[in-house]
């Protein structure tokens, strides 16, 4: 079974099975591809989050109001043809080997992509914005607001 593609910024993609042609195309969505990587990612051990903060930020309020989560949030892509390129913004825990995730990250999405949609997964980019300390987001609301009530009476 042989997959041909075309590009306008959508994926349609016509399956052909033998000499003929089956009927209609199927198209697949930049987003589609974009929730693909970020689950993928979003599974792998030692990734805290997906996105910067900026991007978590306004994200937890989109989801918050529409109830439902994007996990293609920080997922970046560009689909031509037959083959896709993918950019990440993750964080990483601490302690983790940055450069094992980023390892476990590739495999992890180009087989998740190359899965469902078929495309050739030609590059995978991963910026680490940040390392993620245990406990940190407890301890700064701790601390920012002790210093607050020090300086402001």
């Amino acid at each position: 079974m042989a997959t041909d593609f075309t590009s306008n910024g959508n994926s349609p993609l016509a399956t052909r099975r033998g000499d003929r042609e089956t009927r209609g195309t199927t198209t697949i969505a930049d987003t589609v591809v974009a929730t693909v990587a970020g689950i993928a990612v979003r599974e792998t051990q030692g990734i805290y989050a997906v996105g910067g903060s900026a991007s978590r930020a306004l994200g937890s309020v989109r989801d918050r109001v529409a109830k439902s989560s994007d996990p293609g949030r920080g997922v970046k892509v560009e689909v031509g043809e037959t083959q896709a390129a993918i950019d990440l913004d993750v964080i990483v825990e601490y302690g983790e080997p940055i450069a094992d995730a980023a390892k476990e990250i590739r495999s992890r999405v180009t087989d998740a992509v190359e899965t469902m949609t078929g495309l050739e997964v030609v590059e995978i980019n991963i910026s680490v914005l940040d390392v993620h300390l245990p406990g940190s987001d407890n301890e700064r609301d701790d601390e920012d607001s002790g210093s607050r009530s020090e300086r402001v009476r």
